[in-house]
Protein backbone atom coordinates (compact mmCIF):
# COMPACT_ATOMS: atom_id res chain seq x y z
CA UNK A 1 0.00 0.00 0.00
CA UNK A 2 1.57 3.33 -1.05
CA UNK A 3 -0.82 5.99 0.95
CA UNK A 4 -0.66 9.35 -0.67
CA UNK A 5 -2.25 12.81 0.85
CA UNK A 6 -3.54 15.12 -1.78
CA UNK A 7 -5.45 18.76 -1.08
CA UNK A 8 -8.54 19.44 -2.88
CA UNK A 9 -9.83 23.12 -3.18
CA UNK A 10 -13.91 23.71 -3.12
CA UNK A 11 -16.37 25.29 -5.01
CA UNK A 12 -18.08 26.41 -2.60
CA UNK A 13 -17.58 25.48 1.45
CA UNK A 14 -18.92 22.26 2.50
CA UNK A 15 -22.53 22.25 4.24
CA UNK A 16 -24.86 19.99 6.17
CA UNK A 17 -25.77 18.38 2.25
CA UNK A 18 -22.17 18.28 1.24
CA UNK A 19 -21.05 16.80 4.48
CA UNK A 20 -23.73 13.64 4.07
CA UNK A 21 -21.72 13.43 0.92
CA UNK A 22 -18.51 13.07 2.39
CA UNK A 23 -19.66 10.04 4.21
CA UNK A 24 -20.78 8.16 0.97
CA UNK A 25 -17.33 9.37 -0.89
CA UNK A 26 -15.40 7.95 2.32
CA UNK A 27 -16.60 4.27 1.26
CA UNK A 28 -14.88 4.31 -2.08
CA UNK A 29 -12.42 2.09 -1.98
CA UNK A 30 -9.22 2.77 -1.77
CA UNK A 31 -9.73 6.13 -0.02
CA UNK A 32 -8.46 5.92 3.60
CA UNK A 33 -9.33 9.38 4.59
CA UNK A 34 -10.91 12.33 3.99
CA UNK A 35 -10.52 15.62 6.17
CA UNK A 36 -12.36 18.86 5.60
CA UNK A 37 -10.26 21.82 6.23
CA UNK A 38 -11.14 23.86 9.40
CA UNK A 39 -12.53 26.95 6.65
CA UNK A 40 -14.35 23.93 5.36
CA UNK A 41 -12.99 25.69 1.94
CA UNK A 42 -10.91 22.38 1.15
CA UNK A 43 -10.11 18.47 1.74
CA UNK A 44 -7.09 16.95 2.83
CA UNK A 45 -7.39 12.92 1.02
CA UNK A 46 -5.42 10.25 1.98
CA UNK A 47 -5.78 7.51 -0.71
CA UNK A 48 -3.73 4.10 -1.68
CA UNK A 49 -1.87 5.26 -4.61
CA UNK A 50 -1.39 1.67 -5.39
CA UNK A 51 -5.36 1.23 -6.17
CA UNK A 52 -6.38 4.76 -7.57
CA UNK A 53 -4.65 7.74 -9.58
CA UNK A 54 -5.18 11.18 -8.36
CA UNK A 55 -7.24 11.82 -11.39
CA UNK A 56 -9.57 8.58 -10.13
CA UNK A 57 -9.85 9.78 -6.76
CA UNK A 58 -11.15 13.62 -8.05
CA UNK A 59 -13.40 11.63 -10.75
CA UNK A 60 -14.84 9.85 -7.60
CA UNK A 61 -15.37 12.70 -5.43
CA UNK A 62 -17.27 14.60 -8.67
CA UNK A 63 -19.25 11.08 -8.75
CA UNK A 64 -19.85 11.59 -4.92
CA UNK A 65 -21.26 15.39 -5.08
CA UNK A 66 -18.45 17.07 -3.49
CA UNK A 67 -18.31 20.61 -5.70
CA UNK A 68 -14.23 20.30 -6.38
CA UNK A 69 -12.73 23.85 -7.77
CA UNK A 70 -11.91 22.32 -11.45
CA UNK A 71 -10.57 25.51 -12.66
CA UNK A 72 -7.32 24.72 -11.75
Amino acid sequence: MTKVESNFRLARPLDAALLNNLARARSIYGIARIEPAPQRDALLVEYDASRLTLADVRAALLRAGIPLDVSR
